[in-house]
């Protein structure tokens, strides 16, 4: 940044706060009320170069310490995040309410340009020390913020952009502030959005995991007006008290209710706010039923609610002080190498319909034949698609994502086709490539095609036949190079009878269609949770899984897929004491499992003997004890429970493959199992032993 530019920025911030009427217009009011603050509350000089606040070593970690299940849960999502953003020049970083910086995830690379913007773990940025910006102006406005630029009031920081979300503790008070900094950066203000809204996201899945773990004393009604939301991170949250009066809210609580505000909650009998008095919340508790569907007292709006006992023991930190109780023992799991993307191998896993479409995968990879992948929402479309990318000869050349569902109508088509510079109100100066420019050459990759707008359609389809696009505003065609593969979990021959999806568009992208099966399909389900477990797990982190919490997730339908089942994964682990993944931490609809009526809970009501593996060396295990039958019973029941010994045992424990052989469903088969008292235990433990 040249003096100049600094001299001139500062004098247009005196001049606006003066009154000047020649000073900048356009500038949002929050920006404005800020530099006001900067300049009369705290005398600020917006042309004085100083060094940046940082707090000594000793006072950080006491802070970090003060903080540490903040720090813990966060740092999890700051990671997901960061492989959402690498590469774009940002860096992500974590503050407490006053503004100092708890902890970063930046780019190796890019960490001296932070370090000299003053972006240092342990600085302050509070509005007082540094002026507006993303996290003192946040923390100030109490609301997700951008600040852009030269919205900054000093004028050594209008090279940074960046943007703010609070993070708020189960009382509703500010605790954090989770911020996207990037330095020297020439992105508009408009483009600065989609970070915003990413940040935003993961403040919420933040506050959302340290309302759930600090809230583990009382118990914890979650609702939703849409049922598959529920136990998910999105839904809403009332702690209530033994007596069922509310304790503490959560702000998406506060928002399907339409209430004030969490203080206008808080005290609050739930019976005033729901149908549900004292009988209902004994049944929620006492049953298996997952959700129960009830209408609020305000308006008669529908939701379903489910409630979780309190978990008062597993906040007890020290596993010294840790009550010695029974209780099964824990499926090791080794964490994975960081990935950025998987591979068609690493897909493949043991289902005989997921080894078919890799298979037809392969040998299409590097054919033109355009490829359509049908699935239900969640089952990993957008992955298999980056696999056949991989697999192919494109490999080192882009995957171009765009979901067509995403992008607002009025937009996809400049995304889309791109225009050139002037093409319209607010275009970039310099024009834009469109997403099926950028993709030429490597695989384009159209997600939800069954969104796209039938006008565009038209066009796309114009565009595949004729291998050239026109951007909008130009009049010259750009020849490209395409390779497509699409998808949608819609049925789209269906939609070619309602007249909502081209005939011709259909048949020119269906050269071949790839079914992938929904989760609770899978014969292989016990492989990928604990491969997810391991994707999901830290760097260098042990991780392990009691029996029953391991037995829920098998036992689970997934309505969600496997993004349900990653981000349910994903939240166990941040919320999870010692790296050990319990029931408590898991969703209640999971760790109930909507087993069918007569289908029992394997952790309760069979015998559980100690369950242990590690994924790494199954060969450190002792091979279980053969397994006889019981003595005492009749020829029939001993010749049908050898009959299901040896199935099981051939099926090396799997209980999906067993049913499919024995010709009967998994609930008839857990019947049998425990009428033969045969120990699932065991069964575990030799399944897990041979992965």
């Amino acid at each position: 940044m040249g003096d100049n530019a600094a001299v001139q920025h500062a004098n247009g911030v005196l001049r606006l706060i003066n009154g000047d009427g020649m000073a900048r217009t356009g500038l949002d009011e929050a920006v404005r009320v800020s530099w006001q603050r900067c300049l009369n509350e705290f005398q600020l000089d917006p042309a004085r170069l100083h060094a940046p606040s940082v707090i000594n070593s000793n006072n950080l970690k006491d802070l970090q310490a003060r903080h540490d299940e903040l720090v813990e849960i966060a740092r999890a999502e700051m990671d997901t995040l960061y492989d959402q953003i690498s590469g774009s020049g940002y860096a992500l970083l974590l503050t407490d309410a006053k503004g100092i910086i708890l902890t970063e995830k930046v780019d190796p690379t890019l960490t001296k340009m932070f370090r000299s913007a003053g972006l240092i773990v342990g600085a302050e940025w509070s509005e007082k020390s540094e002026g507006t910006n993303g996290i003192g102006t946040c923390i100030a406005e109490g609301r997700s913020i951008t600040i852009h630029r030269n919205d900054h009031f000093r004028a050594r920081h209008i090279g940074l952009s960046c943007s703010g979300s609070p993070i708020r503790d189960m009382n509703g008070n500010m605790i954090a502030v989770l911020d996207a900094s990037s330095v020297g950066s020439h992105d508009t203000r408009a483009s600065q959005m989609h970070t915003m809204a990413l940040v935003n996201t993961s403040a919420r899945l933040i506050e959302k995991c340290l309302f759930l773990r600090r809230c583990q004393p009382y118990r914890i009604l979650r609702f939703h007006s849409r049922p598959e939301f529920v136990n998910l991170l999105h839904d809403a949250a009332l702690a209530l008290t033994e007596d069922g009066h509310v304790a503490a809210a959560d702000d998406m609580a506060v928002s399907l209710l339409s209430a004030p505000s969490r203080a206008s909650l808080i005290g609050r009998p739930v019976s005033e706010l729901f149908d549900l008095g004292e009988l209902e919340l004994e049944q929620l508790v006492t049953t298996r039923q997952a959700l129960l569907p009830m209408r609020d007292q305000r308006f008669g709006r529908r939701f379903f609610v489910t409630l979780a006992p309190p978990q008062m023991l597993t906040r007890l930190v020290d596993s010294g002080d840790r009550p010695r109780r029974s209780m099964p023992e824990r499926v090791q799991i080794t964490p994975a190498p960081l990935m950025t993307a998987l591979s068609l191998e690493d897909l493949a896993g043991q289902d005989p319909q997921m080894l078919q479409n890799i298979r037809t995968a392969r040998r299409l990879a590097d054919s033109r034949v355009p490829i359509l992948i049908q699935g239900p929402t969640g089952s990993g479309k957008e992955v298999f698609a980056k696999a056949i990318h991989l697999a192919s000869s494109r490999a080192s050349q882009q995957f171009v994502a765009v979901n067509c569902a995403a992008i607002p109508e009025t937009l996809i088509e400049s995304e889309l086709f791109g225009y050139k510079a002037g093409a319209f109100t607010g275009a970039r100066k310099e024009g834009m490539r469109g997403r099926i420019v950028q993709s030429s050459g490597g695989t384009l990759f159209l997600d939800e095609i069954g969104d796209m707008p039938l006008n565009l359609q038209t066009r796309l389809l114009r565009v595949l036949e004729e291998q050239e696009v026109v951007p909008l505003g130009c009049e010259q065609a750009v020849k490209v190079e395409l390779s497509v593969v699409s998808a949608s979990h819609r049925n789209l021959q269906d939609m070619i009878a309602r007249g909502e999806f081209r005939e011709d568009l259909y048949y020119r992208l269906n050269g071949m269609t790839l079914e992938l099966p929904g989760l609770k399909d899978r014969v292989d389900a016990e492989s990928l949770i604990r491969r997810f477990i391991a994707l999901e797990a830290r760097a260098g982190q042990a991780v392990s899984i009691e029996a029953d919490a391991f037995e829920s997730l098998v036992s689970y339908d997934w309505p969600g897929n496997i993004r349900e089942l990653r981000n349910v994964i994903r939240t166990a682990l941040a919320i999870c004491e010692n790296g050990v993944i319990r029931s408590v931490d898991l969703p209640r609809t999971v760790s109930h499992r909507q087993r069918k009526p007569g289908l029992p809970t394997p952790a309760a009501a069979l015998p559980a003997p100690a369950v242990t593996a590690a994924v790494s060396t199954p060969e450190a295990l002792p091979a279980p004890p053969s397994l006889q039958a019981v003595a005492g019973v009749n020829p029939l029941e001993a010749a049908e429970r050898g009959a299901i010994l040896r199935a099981v045992e051939s099926n090396a424990w799997n209980m999906t493959l067993t049913a499919r052989e024995l010709g009967m469903s998994r609930n008839t088969l857990y019947r049998k199992l425990k009428r033969h008292s045969i120990p699932v235990g065991d069964a575990r433990r030799d399944d897990l032993s041979r992965m």
